[in-house]
C-alpha cells in the first residue's frame, strides 16, 4: 500500500502538490506514505477522479475493496 501511495505522490511531483490535489494537508499525505494511516474513502475517490483513473479509489482505500467484495 504504501508503494501505491509514494507512486501517487511521484505522479504529481511532491507531497505538497499531492495535498493540493486531493484537498488535504501535507501532513495527511505524510501519514500514508509512512503507513501510519490508510487514505479515507472520499480522499481515495477524489484521487481517482483527479488522476483520470490512473489510481483506482478502491486500490488507495482497503475499506472500498471491502465494500466492492461485499456488494458484488
Amino acid at each position: 500500500m504504501q508503494t501505491l501511495y509514494k507512486d501517487l505522490v511521484k505522479h504529481f511531483g511532491g507531497q505538497k502538490l499531492t495535498a493540493a490535489a486531493l484537498d488535504v494537508s501535507q501532513s495527511n499525505i505524510s501519514g500514508y506514505v509512512s503507513g501510519r494511516w490508510n487514505m479515507s474513502e472520499l480522499v481515495a475517490i477524489r484521487a481517482e477522479k483527479v488522476t483520470g483513473g490512473k489510481f483506482k479509489a478502491s486500490d488507495l482505500c482497503p475499506s472500498l475493496k471491502e465494500f466492492q467484495r461485499v456488494t458484488a
